[in-house]
């Protein structure tokens, strides 16, 4: 397959040289978070989620992300029609189907999204993909549930991608990502981000800087999640053993300092 720590340090430094508009319509929770981490890696962040806009702002925009955390029916239009405009244009589109399997309308939602407009990465914990899988969830709100942990990431992780023709990253201790013919394992990170808010919806934000630059949509998801967990280990190497609150901008800081050489030097991956 050839994939080596360089191909992922090629996308983060491709980001930081082309600076993408990176359109989100994401959650109220983590929605300054995520604009931090796009700036972060050089990304240019846009959170518009008004029917009357969202469209608009979509076609001068590089990627598209999704994300159902704080759902509501007036942004599930301004998703599809940002979603279509997305594909009419060839904008790759990032989902990240937050507690997908929670509840009736967070499952109705993503899965009419994913019906109503292709999708080039899908991005969630194992309880949310196995929902979109067919198989057995038992999600714990917007986390994974621990009896959900049963299933093999990896065939979660190809069922997805084939069902849906798209590259599907399964985040957690390991995070696992296929496009359904290749798939890789990635096993930087550290047990704190899951302790801080957000880690999951700031990865997908940066999947979708990562898209903007390259129609290699599994290094894309990749490398954003392989950013991720480095920049978990090094905040929890700085900051750590302070408390989650400086931890929490301590992965933001170490985002912004990341390098070619250091992703080089850190990654951790290997084929499945």
């Amino acid at each position: 397959m050839g994939f080596t720590e360089k191909s992922l340090s090629a996308v983060i430094e491709k980001v930081r040289f082309n600076s993408p508009l990176v359109h989100n319509i994401t959650n109220y929770v983590t929605v300054n978070d995520c604009a931090n981490v796009l700036l972060a890696v050089g990304a240019s962040p846009i959170m518009a989620d008004d029917i009357g806009e969202a469209a608009e702002i979509t076609a001068i925009s590089s990627a598209l992300v999704l994300n159902i955390g704080t759902l509501n029916r007036r942004t599930i239009e301004s998703m599809i029609a940002s979603g279509k405009k997305a594909n009419e244009i060839g904008v790759p589109v990032v989902l990240d189907p937050v507690g997908a399997g929670a509840s009736s309308l967070r499952n109705r939602t993503v899965l009419e999204l994913l019906e109503r407009m292709r999708v080039q990465v899908i991005r969630g914990n194992l309880s949310e993909i196995s929902f979109l899988a067919g198989l057995h969830y038992a999600t714990k709100g917007v986390d994974a549930a621990e009896s959900d942990r049963e299933n093999n990431a990896v065939t979660v992780a190809k069922s997805v991608a084939a069902q849906y023709g798209c590259t599907a990253a399964v985040t957690g201790a390991v995070d696992t990502i296929s496009d359904g013919n290749r798939t890789l394992r990635i096993h930087n990170g550290h047990s704190m981000l899951s302790r801080v808010t957000g880690t999951g919806c700031m990865t997908s934000a940066l999947t979708g800087a990562c898209a903007a630059v390259t129609r290699d949509f599994l290094a894309a998801a990749a490398a954003a999640v392989a950013a991720m967990g480095i920049a978990g280990e090094l905040a929890y190497e700085s900051a750590g053993n302070i408390g989650t609150g400086s931890f929490h901008i301590a992965v933001i800081d170490a985002l912004s300092r990341l390098t070619q050489t250091l992703i080089e030097k850190r990654a951790m991956l290997d084929e499945a």
